[in-house]
């Protein structure tokens, strides 16, 4: 609360009555309080609109970091959809609690702070006009009552004290008939102090009782006056209460997010994505990209071609060459069709796990021969190896021959082409790409690669990451360094 009511001072005064003189003290201060109630209130919204802000927040970067996990982790297909559906979903509730945080502040605390300052009028003296005309007013209407029952306690007083005073006059002389020390003219003197005393008691009381009368009479206006002054506070007192009732309502109406038409809508979205999960085609995607109904080019027959590098054959692009790249390439987030996150992203994060690392994805456990879900037979992986073996058997070639001396020329050339194909030429990529095949490489504008093989006739070359990693990549995505 905006400071501490004064609760004792509350509880004394419903203890006496409003009549009583000056007892109109708390319904004056009614208007301090309803003023204090509406910085309470404003403060209530702007604590609440800050929960609302941090609960977005959280929901936006708890959906970010879960996002690049599952797009970087083993699931794939319509059900990887319906698992980052719920990621969509906590961005578009995120965005829903960030528009009641701004109505909270923009229009439910303006419209308490607009109301306030309409409602009370401060003064340059301290208070408020509205406080100090109902004060003015009670006092007004109180003075003249207040004038008589002083007078009326006055009488009362000295009546009883004139009552007071016959008891011991009368006291006296009851003693004075029983002691035989005081004389008759003593017991005269007693006995006339009794008969005075009586006299002045019943003037007294004539008096009280005519003050008392007097009272009765302006009691009734006393009410009206004071009633009407009541009323006036009442109808302040009414706006205030009424306008409190409809600024909670429009605060419910905007906490309340099953009311919101896009809340409903934001969890029947999710609830079709996820229905809408098909295990069958998820199946069947991944038999047809990592599974046995994969394409393989099955080992036939070759001829020896002394023109032919020791590479294995390049993969054909059934598509044909790669569309000009734009600066606007962007893949959008989620909308990657049957493309599974494997093959978007060979490194994976180290995020993906917090109590242990996926050691399974680092390439160790096939022998040291690369990632252990990528394709080994694939046409972009150990051109080093084959190139080194190509460089034997060439030599080997050549030396079974005879040829003598030129069969160490020979030897000796094919190394030096090998090494070449093998040290190739540094380029930098222009644009990003994600491979779309087990056999491309994936790489960032700015990337610097080794391409070790020329453009073949569809636009594509062959080249090597500088993590170790070889494939397939559009020639008209880099360009020489």
């Amino acid at each position: 609360m905006s400071g501490s009511y004064d609760e004792c001072a509350g509880a004394d005064d419903t203890m006496d009555s409003f009549w009583e003189v000056g007892n109109y003290k708390r319904a004056v201060k009614r208007f301090d309080d309803g003023h204090r109630l509406c910085n309470d209130l404003m403060g209530c919204l702007q604590e609440r609109a800050k929960i609302e802000k941090s609960y977005g927040d959280q929901l936006t970067a708890w959906s970010k970091r879960w996002r690049q996990l599952i797009e970087k982790g083993p699931q794939y297909g319509s059900v990887e959809r319906a698992w980052l559906a719920v990621m969509t979903e906590a961005e578009k509730v995120s965005e829903l609690h960030q528009d009641v945080k701004n109505n909270l502040v923009n229009e439910d605390v303006e419209k308490v702070k607009n109301w306030q300052k309409e409602a009370y009028h401060k003064q340059m003296i301290g208070g408020f006009k509205e406080a100090k005309e109902a004060e003015e007013g009670f006092k007004k209407a109180q003075k003249p009552w207040a004038k008589k029952l002083k007078e009326m306690e006055a009488a009362k007083k000295t009546y009883h004290m004139a009552c007071k005073e016959e008891k011991l006059a009368a006291a006296r002389e009851a003693n004075g008939k029983t002691e035989a020390s005081v004389t008759a003219d003593q017991q005269k003197k007693l006995h006339e102090k009794v008969d005075k005393c009586k006299q002045d008691s019943q003037k007294a009381k004539e008096k009280y009782e005519k003050s008392l009368e007097e009272l009765n009479k302006c009691t009734a206006q006393y009410m009206e006056c004071m009633e009407q002054v009541f009323d006036q506070c009442q109808q302040h007192e009414v706006k205030r209460l009424t306008f409190l009732k409809e600024a909670l309502l429009d605060i419910k109406r905007h906490l309340n997010l099953t009311e919101n038409a896009s809340y409903a809508a934001t969890y029947r979205e999710l609830e079709r994505t996820i229905l809408g999960a098909n295990t069958q085609e998820d199946l069947k995607w991944f038999s047809n990209n990592h599974g046995p109904d994969m394409h393989m080019n099955w080992p036939a027959f070759e001829e020896y071609n002394p023109d032919q590098t020791s590479a294995p054959p390049k993969k054909k692009k059934p598509d044909g060459a790669p569309p000009t790249p734009s600066t606007d390439h962007v893949a959008p987030p989620g909308d990657r069709s049957s493309v599974s996150s494997y093959e978007k992203n060979q490194a994976y994060s180290t995020e993906w796990s917090d109590d242990e690392q996926p050691a399974s994805y680092s390439g160790n456990e096939n022998g040291g021969n690369g990632n252990s879900f990528e394709d080994d037979s694939s046409t972009g992986k150990g051109v080093g190896a084959g190139a080194g073996a190509g460089a034997v058997a060439g030599a080997g070639a050549v030396a079974g021959a005879g040829a003598g001396a030129g069969a160490g020329v020979g030897a000796v050339a094919v190394a030096v082409a090998v090494t070449v194909a093998a040290a190739g030429v540094r380029v930098r990529a222009l644009y990003d790409y994600e491979g779309q095949e087990q056999d491309e490489l994936t790489f960032k504008a700015g990337d610097e690669l080794t391409k070790t093989e020329d453009e073949d006739e569809q636009g594509w070359c062959r080249g090597r990451l500088d993590t170790g990693r070889e494939g397939l990549y559009p020639a008209n995505y880099v360009e020489p360094i």
